[in-house]
């Protein structure tokens, strides 16, 4: 593997990453200067934020609240995407873009369709089974779309979503009301401890089918569950052992990845999607305080070395650069190989890209997404990269509700691809970080609503963690 330029490795010294233990309660020097961000990128980020707040107000179907698992095009609609949703309508509100009230309506809507869903163990008509939910829904009925799986990570991404709007709406009117005590009821009907990994209980398995049963692979370290776990150990009514933690972190990839040490994992949002709803900064778990970092910082180390593999770009992917970067899961070209300019190349369509000592899954493709959900782990390489994307690419990569979902430069296979190949699509997943963290980031409001969910501060302890807010 190639070491990152001299360039980049004096830029990430300079912001105190260079090794296992630096940087814990360090602030990058960008962030106490009055000049960053800049007016015009400030005027940029409250640009994105409405427009990508639009995405979810204005495709979801406001009667059941399912949002689509992409758009123009919404073939279903996605339970993560309805989570990220949730919280999305608290920025609105804070924001000015809509009411309370009106929001109100909307979550309450959305967690009363969850709450009378039918459940069940038959193949169709049904939401979900045993309090989870299937990972894609029909956008019109909210029923099981086709053979899909009922999705442990999906569930939790939706009831994260659903917990945030439960701490959020607090007043004693009677919209309010409903939304907490629906969200509870909720909650209490997830089972599990029915979920334990058929092999290697009390971890969780990925998912079910009444088709054929669990699906035999479990949530184990370092992946997206973080927030999983938090949240089923502090179930009140069937929680996870919290034994499932020790088991879950000790398979975790320590190791060195362009010269920067972290827990490595190769696609972005695996290192962003519980961080949207846990601010993990100055709180650690056992793991964590043996490497003398938090999460946060394993974050912001794992945003750099993603970049720093963009610019040496070893592959010589077109365009890649220190302000053309970021991989993780996104669409794609599709499945194709083409020679371009005497190379023979191999691309994809949905896919999960990413860089670490793990593994390296890369075909060109940059995801909006990456950067836009790091911006609170490193606003100084994420906005800058961001408003470059707009300035740059315009309207064949961003358009009416933010950024379109990925781009490939090397891809000019085909008419209109002269210039590369730019997705028309958005997805909700996608969608969904580039506002909360941009938010957090701002604010902290996610991370603060969440601060006051009894829920969250238990599933925290439950797993060991100390310290910071948490005292």
């Amino acid at each position: 593997m190639k070491f990152v330029s001299t360039l980049i490795a004096i830029s990430f010294l300079f912001f105190g990453c260079n090794n296992a233990t630096s940087g814990l309660n360090e602030e990058n020097d960008n962030n106490d200067d009055d000049d960053f961000p800049t007016p015009e990128q400030e005027a940029f980020l409250d640009q994105l934020q409405e427009d990508t707040f639009q995405f979810f107000w204005e495709t979801t179907n406001h009667e059941n609240g399912m949002v689509p698992d992409r758009y123009p095009n919404p073939p279903f609609a996605s339970i993560a995407a309805i989570g990220f949703g949730l919280s999305t309508y608290i920025v609105g509100v804070e924001r000015g873009y809509v009411s309370r009230s009106e929001a109100a309506e909307r979550t309450l809507n959305t967690v009363g369709f969850f709450y009378n869903a039918p459940q069940g163990p038959e193949p169709q008509g049904n939401a979900g089974y045993k309090g989870f939910f299937y990972h894609f829904l029909d956008m019109e009925t909210g029923e099981r779309y086709g053979q899909n799986e009922l999705s442990t990570i999906d569930s939790a991404l939706l009831l994260a979503g659903m917990l945030s709007s439960q701490s959020y709406f607090d007043r004693d009117n009677e919209t309010e009301q409903a939304i907490r005590t629906k969200v509870d009821s909720i909650y209490h009907r997830m089972d599990w401890q029915w979920m334990y990994s058929q092999s290697s209980p009390p971890l969780v398995s990925m998912g079910w089918t009444p088709e054929d049963g669990f699906i035999q692979h479990d949530w184990r370290g370092y992946d997206e569950a973080m927030i999983l776990y938090i949240l089923g150990f502090a179930s009140p009514t069937h929680p996870i052992d919290p034994e499932a933690w020790e088991m879950y972190t000790e398979t975790y990839l320590w190791d060195e990845f362009y010269g920067i040490e972290h827990v490595n994992y190769s696609p972005l949002f695996i290192h962003q999607y519980s961080h949207m709803y846990v601010d993990f900064r100055d709180i650690q778990d056992s793991y964590m305080r043996g490497r003398g970092i938090d999460y946060f910082e394993n974050s912001r180390r794992a945003t750099y070395a993603n970049r720093a593999y963009c610019i040496d770009n070893p592959d010589e992917w077109e365009g890649y650069s220190e302000l053309v970067w970021g991989l993780t899961a996104s669409d794609g070209p599709g499945y194709a190989t083409h020679t371009i300019d005497g190379v023979e190349r191999e691309f994809h369509a949905y896919w999960a890209r990413g860089a670490s000592a793990d593994h390296i899954n890369d075909d060109g493709t940059i995801a909006p997404t990456a950067a836009g959900g790091s911006v609170p782990f490193a606003p100084e390489i994420t906005i800058p990269t961001l408003h470059h994307f707009y300035e740059e690419f315009g309207e064949r990569l961003y358009k009416e509700y933010g950024f379109l979902d990925s781009f490939n430069l090397t891809y000019t296979v085909g008419v209109g691809n002269e210039q590369g190949w730019f997705n028309d699509q958005y997805l909700g997943i996608d969608q969904g970080p580039i506002l909360i963290q941009i938010e957090n980031y701002r604010s902290e409001l996610i991370w603060d609503v969440m601060k006051d969910n009894s829920y969250i501060r238990e599933g925290l302890e439950l797993a060991g963690f100390e310290g910071g807010w948490l005292d």
